[in-house]
């Protein structure tokens, strides 16, 4: 009897949506990134937030330093994850300006250890998930590491998904314990999920 691989099946989106990724060019995508990050900041939640919980982008990611920038000129305290060693969980630290960041986990830019203070209560705050692909219910397509949907799991407050139209998708596949996003932010529009 056929058995259905969600992990292959998973693996073929994730590569579909990573290629149109690196197909947009350096232009669109700069345009993409900068307007959604202007639907981010015009979010009722985020003017509302004291505190942006924010991941660092990569290369194929919606830019997030613009976002990061815009937080601090707001006055607002910034916090980006760091992973623990040798599990697949991360924690949050406050950053002052993008010098407190270095390469680190799957070279991704995270706080440097001994100059950023651990945040441990995230009343009043927003936080900005990535994802190669999201749904119109809001669950995600990350990477397959599970750092995120861990972490989700014990924030209750606001969570903005940010992605690119193109990478829209009408349903993805998710398990009971998948935390779906409460706003979708792309270059077109915010919209409020509800859950299912």
């Amino acid at each position: 009897m056929y058995k259905y691989d969600i992990r292959e099946y998973k693996r073929k989106l994730r590569d579909k949506y990573k290629t149109i990724r690196k197909n947009l060019s350096e232009e669109e995508k700069n345009a993409l990134d900068n307007e959604i990050k202007d639907r981010v900041c015009r979010l009722r939640q985020y003017k509302k937030a004291d505190t942006l919980l924010c991941y660092v982008s990569t290369p194929i990611e919606v830019n997030t330093i613009p976002l990061i920038l815009q937080a601090f000129k707001d006055g607002k305290r910034v916090a980006v994850p760091r992973c623990i060693d040798n599990t697949r969980e991360m924690e949050f630290y406050y950053i002052t300006s993008l010098d407190d960041l270095a390469p680190r986990t799957f070279g991704v830019l995270e706080p440097i250890d001994g100059r950023c203070q651990k945040a441990t209560e995230f009343s009043n705050s927003i936080c900005i998930v990535p994802g190669l692909a999201f749904d119109y219910a809001g669950f995600r397509l990350g990477y397959g590491k599970g750092y995120y949907d861990r972490f989700l799991c014990n924030y209750p407050f606001t969570k903005v998904g940010v992605v690119y139209e193109s990478c829209m998708r009408g349903k993805l596949p998710h398990g009971r314990f998948d935390i779906p996003v409460d706003v979708l932010v792309t270059q077109r529009a915010a919209k409020r999920i509800f859950p299912l």
